[in-house]
This record gives C-alpha cells, structure tokens and sequence, in this order.
C-alpha cells in the first residue's frame, strides 16, 4: 500500500477532515473549467467557511489546548497535536489560495475585466473615486487612534479594519497611527467604475479608501499616508451540541479561566505591513503563542467575492437552471390529495421549492385540515413558509411550531419570527432542553381520512432550497405519520417514553438500527448472499459507525460513500478498509441530501433523513430517518448515487490523506453527476 501523507492510521480528526474538505473547495476555483466568475464565488465560500471554523471549532480546541486538569489531559493534547495540524495546513492552503486570486485575477483581464487598485487609477477614475467617498463614504468611517484603543477585540470580527500609519513632513519620525472599520455593510466590497471602450472597471472599497485617506484625516496636515488591512476572528462561543461528553464540557468550563468568550484566536494581516504597524495590531488583540497568526495578501475577507459583481457576463457563470415543477404537485389538483394517492417526493433545487409552499398553504386554507405541526431550522428573511403557518393559524388550524433557537448564526432571526408566530396564536415550542431540533419534518391532521406527512433531509428554507440539494418524501404512509407525531408528542413531553414502528430517531434507537442495518450486511455476505452499503452522506466522524463501516469491509462487504464534508474513514487499510470507496463532490449545489442504501439480501432498504453520522446527531439531536417504500422513489434515491459514483468531472477521492485526488470512474466519457440529473428530472417532467 502506498504510503499515506498523515499519520492517521485508522481514523482521520474531524477538524482535520474539515480541512481537507475546505481545500476541495479551493481546488473547484483552481480549475480552468469552471466557469470565471464562478471560480470567484468559491474562494469566496472557501474564505467564509473558515472564518466560521476558527470561530467556532478552533476556538472549541483552543479552549480544550488551554484546560489544566489531569483528568482531561489526554483530551488536552490530542487538542494540541490537532491544532498544530491545523495550522501547518492552513498555512499550506493560504499559499494555494493566494495563488488561486492571482490566477483568477489575470484571467478576468483577459475578459476585459480589471481590478484596480489605488495606485492605478486614472484622473477621471479618481474623480470618480472622490465624488463616491463624498456622496457614500462621507460620515461612515470614524478614525480611533490606536493610543486611545484600549481592546479592539471588543469590535466586531466579521468587519476589515485598516491599520493607517501618517507622517507629516515636519516630523517624519514620529508617526502617528489610526484603526479604520470598512462599512462594507453600509456600501458593499466592491465599487464599479465607469466603463470605458468595453472594458469593465472594479475597485475593492479597501482602495477607494486608500485614495480618500486625505479626505479622512483631512486638517490634519498628514503628507504621507500607508494603510494595511487585516481581520481577526474571535472566539464564537463552545458549541452546545459539541462530540464531548458532558464531564469533559464541565472541567473545560471551569478549568479554563484565561480565555474568554469573544478572544481574538486568529489574525490574518496584509505581508506587507512594517513591524510597528503590526505590533500595535496585535497588541490591541492580545494573541498567545496557539493562536493562528497568518501573514497573507493586500485583501482580507474574500468571503465578499461571493458577490462580485458580474458585469453583465453571464457568460462567466454557470447556466441557469430553473427548478422545475412536477405535474403531479402544480394546477388547480389537491396536492394532498396526491399525497394520499401514492407517495411524492421533490429533490430540490432541481424540482422546486414551490410544492413544499404549495402544500403548507393549501392545508392553510382546507376546511378537512385540523391541525399543522412542523419544524423549522432556519428560515428565509422573508419566509413563505411562516407565513403559510400564520394563514392556518388566522383559518382557526392547530399549528405547532417547534424553532431551534440555538441555530448556529440564525438565532437572532428564528427569534424575532417566533415572536411573530405567537402573536397570531401558534404554539411555538423551544426545541428540547439538552438537545438541539435537527429534525425536517411535518405533520398535517384531517379531520376525516388520511393524515399527511413531510420528511426532509434539509431545512424547509426557500433561500436553501436554491443551493443545498435535499430531499423531501411527502407520505400518507400510516407508520411514517404515525411515528412522526410520535416524534412532536416526545419533542412537547421529551420525559414520556415513546415508541416507533419504522422511523429511526435520534437519540432514541437511530444508531442501534443503523448498526443492526449493517450487521445484516455482514451476515448476509458471510452466507453467500448478495451484500452491499451505499451512503450518501455529509458527515461521518462517529467512532463506533466508523468502526462498523470497517468490520464490514473487513469481511468483504463492499461499501461505496459519497460524502461531502468530515470524513474520519482512512480507505485501502489492508484487512480493513479495501472495499471503501469514498467519493466528495463539490458543484454548483451544495451535496446536503442524507440518502442509505443497505443491499439486505437483494431487497434494497433504502432511507433518508436529516442526520450525519456524528456523535452530536446520534446522541444530542433529535433527528429523523425514515424508510423509503415507494418503488419508483427507491430507483430515484439509487440513480442520485449512482451519478455521484460515476461523477468523473466533480468527484475527488476521499481517502485520509487530504490529497483530493481526482475519482476515476471505468468510463472515461466526461460525467458532472448534478448536470445529469437535471437533465433526467427535466426528461421526467416534459415526458407527462
């Protein structure tokens, strides 16, 4: 076996893994085939996607790195050893991306598109520049001398701040230095400029600044002026629904008495900067020695180029694709009635997001609907779904309504729109104390006939619903409803027992199925009988579902995965794992639909749901998985990863070693899984 690049032998850290993901990320805005401004758009989720993880998971290991307690010493190196991993990596992947912005740069100048910086602007461009900072910038920047700066870390973290450093040509030796906040909230990152003889013009805000520094300081008699970016993120909080047992939370929560909430634990500042500028900086941050200190380019932020502007090129981007509508669940026909007739399912964004509306607002309106019960995740600024809600409410319906306040970065939002929902009388329950609501599912009562159930493997969010592909199974299937309000009777009386007849729901059983599910495998392999696993997945980092997976493989069961995310599996273990194969996809949609197929003996038990194989989703979550028994719908959950398996354009090996070397498939015909499965739902569609 070829030697492997880590040291993890048999199980990869999930905070490692993530690393490897996010440089898949990367690797999308580094091919040529992607369309340009597309290859923009992932640097830019590339850079968010870390700012989010050192808020939150570095600052998690940080906390960990800082415990002094005998009792979690082990926990406490494992911490350093990972954090150090972290950072060599990170360092790595900061050159490539840097790397990546230049590439990208000089190919949008091929394309008549050009980014200016302050020192390349023309006499009318800095008119232009100078009339902006007047009629937009005028009274929103605020200059604090950094003598006067006591904490920057009590500013916000997802802001750029530039360091300015001013000499007056009087006393060039004593300088002067001040902090400025961007008000990219207020005006944007990006100014265009004039088009000139066809050529397209665009200006970070971070150098129409740069030329209005003497506007800034105007007075003040400063002749020479140098101004360097930087970010710094903070430490977010330690997760509730975190993998560490609940005795390890406690000892770290008392243990740690140094670094509290909100503590700069990673800065990110322009190489260029002199050493006195960055002193101060980081003074003001008040940085340790396991903090990520990282020296980059003249740019911060690059979350911002998810929303360059396109210039009118939609040529350099990728096709549009409309959601498409299902007969089935359009026109003036009773959706729920179809519902009861035989079981319907939409993947989104491929089929709209519209039915799931659709269907929420007719029972809104039914005069045979008694009650709604749902949950919500995260919710659309202007949410159609809340508003179907408050419709049934007004119609005199029982609507329930279960929000996860400690939705990650949404809590302020699910917040106010429970406020909105109670004041029109829906009964809005908090989630379950110790346990975060993950679960998509919702239950319509009849009055007569049938009730009508959703299970969804994502959140019930129209802005989602465009990006992340999920799948939804509306059912009138007895044990389905049945279990489902099952599900809402333990999330309103978590302290009743409660039994299920064919859902698997965490933190109740969900694993223990799961684990029987592949000891069926094993067996049925053991005695002849046909045998496989098939996953599609975003997560797996659960030590004992990892362990399972390799008994399985082990005894020749072959497994394929297709996993997007953390992937603690290390594949071609000889006598371990070498019938693993494991596929992540990166496109145009984000890959979120949780879909498992089991062989069992030829049968093909086939399900899907909201949860990942993690230890917060199969322990501190209350998560659903249902069992798809619709034949045709089975053939669509199987094609899904049969494309994936076959997606030799999109694909990359996920094996342990971070390399994200490109999947090979038997055909070398060019195969993008996404595109071919919009193709076959748009066949499906047109052919009724």
């Amino acid at each position: 076996m070829k030697k492997k690049e880590n040291n993890y032998k048999e199980y990869v850290p999930r905070d490692v893994s993530w690393m490897y993901f996010n440089r898949r990320i990367l690797q999308e805005a580094e091919k040529t085939n992607v369309p340009l401004l597309e290859r923009l758009s992932f640097l830019g989720i590339y850079s968010n996607n870390l700012d989010e993880f050192f808020r939150v998971r570095v600052a998690l290991l940080n906390r960990i790195a800082e415990c002094d307690d005998k009792e979690t010493r082990t926990e406490r190196h494992e911490a350093i050893d990972t954090l150090k991993v972290i950072n060599k990596l990170n360092a790595q992947y900061s050159k490539e991306y840097e790397e990546a912005i230049k590439q990208v740069e000089n190919e949008l100048r091929k394309e008549n598109i050009f980014i200016l910086n302050d020192q390349e602007l023309d006499e009318p461009q800095h008119e232009f520049v100078r009339n902006f900072y007047y009629q937009q910038l005028d009274g929103f920047i605020a200059p604090v001398w950094f003598s006067a700066l006591k904490d920057l870390t009590t500013q916000p973290d997802d802001c750029i701040y530039m360091a300015v450093k001013m000499r007056r040509d009087s006393d060039k030796s004593h300088p002067e230095y001040a902090l400025l906040q961007l008000p990219i909230s207020l005006v944007g990152r990006f100014v265009q400029l004039p088009e000139n003889d066809g050529k397209s013009y665009i200006m970070y805000i971070d150098d129409v600044v740069r030329c209005s520094l003497p506007l800034i300081f105007a007075g003040l008699n400063y002749t020479s002026f140098e101004a360097y970016a930087f970010k710094f993120t903070k430490d977010a909080e330690m997760e509730i629904d975190n993998d560490l047992r609940t005795g390890l939370m406690q000892k770290i929560s008392k243990g740690v008495k140094s670094r509290k909430r909100g503590q700069a634990m990673r800065v990110i500042y322009d190489a260029t900067m002199p050493r006195d500028v960055l002193k101060r900086v980081l003074g003001k941050l008040h940085v340790d020695k396991l903090d990520t200190i990282l020296a980059a380019g003249r740019y911060q932020n690059h979350r911002d180029l998810m929303g360059f502007p396109d210039c009118g090129r939609k040529d350099l981007k990728f096709p549009k694709w409309t959601p498409l509508l299902k007969r089935e669940l359009m026109g003036e026909t009773s959706i729920l009635q179809a519902v009861r007739e035989q079981d319907r399912f939409i993947h989104v964004p491929y089929h709209d997001f519209a039915s799931y509306i659709r269907l929420l607002q007719e029972a809104a309106v039914h005069k045979e609907v008694k009650s709604i019960q749902t949950t919500l995740y995260r919710l659309a600024r202007e949410s159609k779904v809340v508003k179907a809600l408050i419709n049934a409410a007004q119609n005199g319906k029982q609507v329930t309504v279960v929000i996860e306040l400690l939705a990650r970065f949404d809590e302020a939002s699910n917040i106010s729109w429970s406020k909105k929902m109670q004041e029109v009388g829906i009964h809005v329950i908090f989630g379950v104390e110790g346990l975060k609501v993950h679960s998509k599912i919702t239950h319509i009562g009849m009055r007569k006939g049938a009730d009508v159930c959703v299970v969804s493997t994502g959140n019930f969010h129209e802005g989602n619903a465009k990006c992340y592909t999920d799948f939804m199974l509306m059912t009138a299937n007895k044990n389905i409803v049945h279990d489902v309000r099952q599900v809402f009777n333990f999330i309103e009386r978590p302290y009743i027992p409660v039994k299920y007849k064919d859902l698997l729901v965490s933190p109740n059983e969900m694993r223990n199925k799961f684990v029987r599910l592949i000891n069926d495998e094993i067996k049925n392999h053991n005695v002849g009988k046909p045998a496989y696993i098939r996953i599609k997945i975003n997560h797996i980092t659960d030590p004992l579902m990892v362990k399972k997976l390799y008994e399985a493989s082990a005894c020749g069961v072959p497994i394929d995965l297709v996993v997007r995310g953390n992937c603690s599996i290390v594949t071609g273990i000889p006598g371990k794992s070498d019938t693993i194969r494991i596929v992540g996809i990166i496109d145009r949609y984000l890959e979120h639909a949780r879909i498992f197929q089991f062989c069992a003996a030829g049968e093909d038990k086939m399900f899907i749901g909201s949860a990942d194989w993690m230890p917060r989703n199969l322990n501190n979550r209350v998560e659903v998985v249902t069992p798809i028994y619709s034949s045709s719908i089975k053939e669509d959950l199987k094609r899904v990863i049969d494309f994936a398996l076959n997606d030799n354009m999109q694909g990359r090996i996920v094996d342990g070693t971070g390399r994200n070397l490109p999947w090979k498939t038997n055909d070398d015909t060019p195969f993008r899984s996404q595109e071919k499965l919009y193709e076959h739902y748009k066949e499906d569609v047109e052919a009724k």
